[in-house]
């Protein structure tokens, strides 16, 4: 991520500027930061988790989300843009801006955003005390890691990779590694 225009701004100004904005940015402690444009792929496995959990989430109280929606994280004073999420939190159904409640956050790696998704992003989500899945997917190495919030508020990784089904377990579904990669060509 790059600092947008090194603008700094509370978060109520922040909401009301990126209304405004043609692309979008990421917010963190004040600063702005504009986000740049994901590859081909990223978009595809993106686009067929979130095709997964919508359809197996019908019904349910829980909703899918994709790229284009933001989560708060108010205790990081922060709103990012994750890749897939899932609220089943009717609180967030309130609000047309952002959710606050998710249950599962998904991120796609790519080269430029892999160590923050690993490392201070992951730090600011695992403060929200509704998440109970933080899934991280590398589509170089047809990797899926998930990990998943125990009751001693530690997180636990479930390493998926090979022709096996991802479980979801904070929402009772699951999805098949090649039905995450499909129309993803080998590399």
């Amino acid at each position: 991520m790059q600092t947008a225009q090194h603008l700094r701004m509370t978060a109520d100004d922040f909401l009301a500027w990126e209304e405004t904005q043609a692309e979008k940015h990421e917010f963190v402690a004040g600063e702005v930061f504009a986000m740049v444009g994901a590859r081909q792929d990223h978009v595809v496995v993106s686009g067929n988790i979130f095709a997964g959990l919508k359809q197996r989430l019908r019904g349910t109280p829980c909703r899918a989300y994709i790229a284009d929606l933001k989560l708060r994280v108010e205790s990081a004073d922060a709103f990012f843009y994750p890749d897939v999420m899932v609220s089943c939190h009717p609180g967030d159904l309130k609000n047309p801006q952002y959710i606050s409640n998710p249950t599962l956050i998904v991120e796609v790696l790519s080269d430029s955003t892999a160590a923050y998704d690993r490392g201070g992003k992951f730090v600011a989500y695992r403060s929200l005390e509704s998440l109970q899945e933080y899934v991280i997917v590398d589509i170089d190495a047809r990797r899926v890691e998930c990990f998943r919030r125990t009751t001693d508020n530690d997180w636990l990784l479930h390493d998926y990779h090979g022709d096996v089904v991802c479980e979801f377990q904070s929402l009772g579904v699951s999805l098949a590694l090649a039905d995450i990669f499909e129309d993803i060509e080998p590399v």
